[in-house]
């Protein structure tokens, strides 16, 4: 049974495969989903390879981009980062009060910094993933650089 959160970035996901072409290609119905728990990314483009990686977050003001956006596990994103590699993100941002609403974000690979990125503290020993470790993306910083699309 899927959680809440996962149900929601599934979303994310599905809107962006549904209506939008790839940010690279330009083909349309070309954005496809890949595996639960890839590796620093949620979609590719089956017609030139392109990667990217979806967030979806639940706000008040779809208008106003969130201070923090919850990552993934840090250990890869922290890799790739080292090797000079980044995935594309798209944020998609829903309304609470009436989730039809939604805006969606654009922030290349290119513009990305290590300093868009915060790690997050490990899982204390007790917890169910003990020692797993987050990050989170710096809105803060990220917003000069992403660009609104929707």
């Amino acid at each position: 049974m899927k959680t809440a959160k996962q149900i929601l970035g599934n979303r994310g996901e599905e809107l962006i495969c549904k209506y939008f072409a790839c940010f690279k290609c330009k083909k349309r119905n070309t954005f496809k989903r890949l595996i639960n728990n890839f590796k620093c990314a949620d979609l590719i483009c089956d017609f030139c390879g392109y990667l990217a990686q979806v967030k979806t977050k639940t706000v008040k003001d779809i208008n106003s981009f969130p201070k923090t956006i919850l990552g993934a596990a840090w250990q890869p994103q922290k890799e790739r980062m080292d090797a000079g590699i980044y995935f594309s993100l798209i944020l998609v941002l829903i309304s609470e009060s009436n989730p039809k609403n939604y805006s969606v974000y654009y922030l290349p690979a290119e513009l990305q910094t290590k300093e868009m990125f915060k790690e997050r503290k490990k899982l204390s020993t007790n917890a169910k993933r003990a020692g797993w470790q987050g990050f989170n993306y710096d809105g803060s910083i990220i917003k000069d650089f992403a660009t609104r699309i929707v």
